[in-house]
């Protein structure tokens, strides 16, 4: 088949082996021999060459029969081909020459494919170059063998991406772009709208991978990242869901315009369409694509405005068929310009997408033969270009250096080729209301986009993000709620203050001065710390630092617990003091200061210290951050809320929390404890068991319930500062109103009434001087006064022997005036009862001042004592004879008054003080006395 080379020039090097395609050709040649006579013939509708011109012939593969689908491929880019032809000969561009295009139909069929290949060698003149290749099987077939015919093959429909690979298809070029050829374009957009996360969904079809693969190198290093890639062969619906789970909002896919229904089908299913989504495919289905496969995508339950809805707003990406530039083109004439030549040529003939390229191509084999013809005109070889064979090499290269130089505007923008690719332009079609709009195009030779203004439309008021946009929100306490809390937190301070500033003022009145002031103060202080604290508790992220944050974790923990010790372990310790005085069971005087209380305090604070100081040094709290679920944003816009909320915790912090309310809890429980024994006190100013007690009551229920719905809401900053706010202010202000306003209502209505026993009723004259009296007034439990009352009995039993006995002594005392005779009755009778008159003073101590002053008096006068008789004195002198009615007479006028006084106090009566006879029991007012065993000295009240 190698021709001899022309005579005079050196014949050209041994061609190379036969690749493997062209050695398939060599062995189907005896299969296509028969056919070869109808496998070529001339572009149809060319004027007729010159006779004296030669003919530069070009081979022309494509599909053109009506019985093959992209037969409509080739028959509509004829009349673009023509027009292209016929201007090429009018401006005599190949002088001397002229383009003789002949057409083989391949009918996208591998073997006739291959045939008319070989016909067309083998029957037709020598071609320079081969112009077509539409269906990707036969275009990929014939490239691969065109290095061993030396032949350069030039497409305008293949867009397949296998072709770009030059090492095996050399001598392949293309005026389409390929498939790949999108991959920079949405890159370009991508980067307009700052999507820098994307997912794709691929169909597992050859064409579809390639062009996914190519992508992902286009993409890497560019600061894009593909989460998620997904394929699928038949239902792509599980891809769809993961693409969803893994929150794609980006999708680049690639898959066919029957798969395309599918896909949105299941986005519709999924709610994968709208404002938060953005779908990017292919932009070469046919047009309304979507009528054509409604039927196939209702068969799987999806309505076509289901359809319709999950497509808008979707972008295709494809090649612009013709350019949009004003611009005049190689021919002289605009795009549009030659659209509408084009449109008038075509008559009955269906439009192809592809007939732009298809005139740009025989631009490109016309300027192409011109430079090589210019090439070999400038060489020294003087070789011709119409010499050239499929063993010609050199011409063969020289063909294909000049097609490489190729770069001029042409109906489709600027034809360039890059490594036999080429550099053309991407349109971006938008689908809105139901048709595809263009939107904007992106320029490969000047790697440039253009957005149209105002023809692109998103779903929401801006572009879709690229992944859920989480915009972490701390939870702040609302400023309204902690200004509110905060004014009745002052109210209540001002309260405590007002109590204070009354407790300091009446400090010296008895009602206060018997309730411990200096306890008073220290609740007051305790109560105002709770309160201090409720102004720490609400001060968050939103007013603070992180740092300081942390630090308002220990000082409020601190402050609260300080001060609750304060207010209760003062309560409690007043409560145990009014304990131990009335559970003295020894009923001996007791003595307990407030310096002592104080120490009790202080000894319940310095626990709290060492729990504290202990937290703080071994297990300190710490500033957390819990992150919550996400929430949809309130505003509608297309990003998420992470809730965020700030925490003061530790690693252990239920042992401490455990701790602390352990120490509350026992604390509490001794309080009721005290509370409980001292209930029956009946002293106001001593006894605040009753308030105790309430207080006790309330502030564990209150706490209880506070801790409980505290911890329920913890995911609620608001709901819990109320709560806790409002649990400190209820309970500091029920524990100061029940400690301070049952004593100033007292003080202002009646202030003795709150230090009377009421337990002991008197007599108007008793009750009298109870009002003047200065001394310490005492009471006694409940088992004393049973023991008081049988005392009292045994007192007026007394008092009745005393009557009988004065009744008696009157008796006695006339009969003595009256017979002298009955001295000896007197002594033998009355000598006993005398006797038990003198010795009633053992039932008390206050008789023993009594009995002194007898003695004393019978000291000052010897001669009448009882008994005391001198022996001698009797029998020497029976006129000094104490037993001598003068001698009774006048020692019982001075003995009666006496043993009146001393035995008195004994039973309530004159104090045993008053040393005078003369004075009357009830002369002073100061001298009611109660037996000294129940007389308890109670200091600092």
């Amino acid at each position: 088949m190698a021709s001899p080379p022309s005579s005079g020039q050196p014949g050209p090097p041994p061609p190379p082996p036969p690749p493997p395609a062209r050695l398939l050709l060599l062995l189907l040649l005896p299969l296509l021999l028969p056919f070869a006579p109808g496998a070529w013939g001339w572009a149809r509708g060319a004027p007729g060459p010159p006779p004296s011109s030669p003919p530069l012939s070009i081979m022309g593969l494509m599909p053109l029969t009506k019985e093959v689908a992209k037969g409509s491929i080739g028959r509509g880019v004829l009349p673009a081909v023509e027009l292209a032809i016929e201007q090429i000969r009018n401006e005599s561009l190949l002088r001397p020459y002229f383009l003789d295009l002949r057409l083989y139909d391949t009918e996208c069929d591998n073997a006739k494919g291959l045939k008319a290949f070989y016909d067309a060698i083998k029957y037709g003149p020598n071609h320079l170059m081969v112009f077509g290749g539409v269906c990707p099987s036969v275009t990929s077939i014939i490239a691969e063998s065109l290095q061993g015919w030396n032949l350069v093959q030039l497409s305008f429909a293949a867009t397949t991406p296998v072709l770009a690979d030059k090492k095996k298809y050399p001598y392949f070029f293309r005026t389409v772009p390929s498939d790949n050829a999108v991959n920079p374009a949405i890159l370009k957009l991508l980067k307009h709208y700052q999507w820098k996360r994307v997912g794709t969904l691929t169909q597992d079809v050859q064409r579809f991978s390639e062009v996914r693969n190519d992508l992902t190198g286009v993409l890497y290093g560019e600061d894009i990242e593909i989460s998620d890639t997904e394929s699928f062969s038949n239902d792509p619906c599980t891809s769809v869901k993961k693409l969803k789970g893994n929150d794609v909002r980006i999708i680049l896919g690639q898959f066919d315009q029957n798969m395309a229904a599918k896909v949105f089908c299941c986005a519709y299913e999924e709610n994968m369409y709208g404002s938060k989504y953005q779908w990017i495919i292919p932009g070469w289905y046919e047009p309304s694509w979507w009528e054509q496969v409604h039927t196939e995508a209702n068969s799987s339950r999806c309505l076509r405005k289901n359809l319709l809805a999950a497509m808008e707003g979707y972008i295709g990406v494809d090649f612009e068929p013709l350019s949009s530039k004003q611009i005049k083109t190689i021919s002289g004439k605009t795009p549009q310009q030659y659209e509408r030549e084009y449109n008038n040529k075509r008559s009955g003939v269906g439009p192809s997408k592809f007939h732009g390229y298809a005139y740009d191509g025989i631009w490109v084999i016309a300027k192409t033969l011109q430079r090589a013809m210019e090439t070999l005109h400038a060489s020294s070889r003087h070789q011709r270009i119409q010499d050239f064979n499929y063993t010609d090499h050199t011409l063969g290269k020289i063909i294909l250096n000049a097609m490489n130089e190729t770069n001029f505007f042409g109906v489709t923008g600027q034809v360039v080729f890059r490594n036999g690719e080429r550099m053309g332009t991407i349109k971006f079609t938008q689908f809105q209301d139901r048709r595809e709009v263009k939107v904007g195009e992106y320029n490969a030779v000047a790697d440039t986009l253009e957005i149209i203004n105002d023809t692109i439309r998103f779903q929401g008021s801006e572009p879709p993000k690229d992944k859920t946009i989480i915009l972490e929100q701390l939870r702040k306490i609302s400023l309204p709620l902690y200004s509110i809390l905060s004014a009745l937190t002052i109210l209540g301070m001002i309260m405590a203050s007002a109590f204070l500033f009354f407790n300091i003022k009446n400090r010296n009145q008895k009602l206060i001065k018997m309730s411990s002031p200096y306890m008073n103060n220290l609740i007051i202080l305790g109560g105002m710390l709770s309160y201090a604290s409720i102004f720490l508790f609400g001060l968050d992220g939103s007013f603070v630092s992180e740092k300081t944050f942390e630090t308002l974790c220990t000082v409020r923990t601190w402050i609260l617990t300080v001060g609750y010790t304060t207010a209760f372990g003062a309560m409690f310790a007043k409560t145990w003091r009014v304990h131990a005085i009335f559970k003295n069971v020894k009923m001996k005087k007791k003595i307990i200061k407030d310096q002592k209380l104080l120490v009790i305090v202080g000894g319940m604070l310095l626990i709290d210290l060492c729990i504290l100081i202990c937290w703080q040094a071994v297990d300190p709290l710490r500033r957390t951050v819990e992150r919550y679920s996400m929430e949809p944003d309130p505003a509608g816009r297309d990003i998420s809320i992470r809730p965020l909320l700030e925490h003061c915790e530790n690693s252990h912090m239920t042992i401490w929390l455990g701790i602390v309310y352990a120490y509350k809890g026992l604390l509490m429980l001794f309080g009721c404890f005290l509370a409980w024994e001292t209930r029956n006190v009946s002293i106001p100013a001593l006894n605040d068991s009753k308030y105790i007690g309430m207080s006790v009551y309330n502030v564990g229920i209150m706490c209880i319930i506070g801790a409980a719905v505290s911890f329920l809401t913890r995911d609620q900053p608001n709901v819990q500062f109320c709560i806790v706010a409002l649990v400190i202010i209820f309970c500091s202000t029920i524990t100061l109103c029940l400690v301070f306003v049952p004593k100033l209502i007292t003080l202002r209505t009646n202030p003795d009434a709150a230090t009377q026993n009421r337990r002991f009723q008197f007599t108007q004259n008793q009750k009298k001087e109870d009002s003047k009296t200065s001394t310490s007034v005492t009471s006694v439990n409940q088992a004393s006064t049973s023991r008081l009352e049988g005392l009292q009995s045994e007192n007026h039993r007394l008092r009745m022997k005393i009557t009988e006995l004065d009744k008696d002594l009157e008796e006695v005392t006339m009969q003595l005036q009256d017979t002298p005779e009955k001295t000896t009755y007197v002594k033998q009778n009355h000598y006993q009862e005398l006797n038990d008159i003198l010795n009633l003073g053992n039932f008390t101590e206050s008789t023993d001042g009594g009995k002194a002053i007898l003695k004393n008096h019978l000291d000052q006068n010897p001669q009448l004592q009882w008994n005391a008789t001198e022996p001698s004195r009797t029998c020497k002198d029976p006129i000094e004879d104490i037993n001598s009615p003068e001698h009774i007479q006048r020692r019982l006028s001075l003995q009666l008054p006496i043993l009146h006084h001393a035995y008195l106090p004994s039973i309530g009566g004159v104090d045993a003080s008053c040393v005078s006879p003369c004075v009357s029991p009830t002369a002073s007012p100061r001298h009611r006395h109660v037996p000294p065993s129940f007389r308890v000295m109670v200091s600092g009240l």
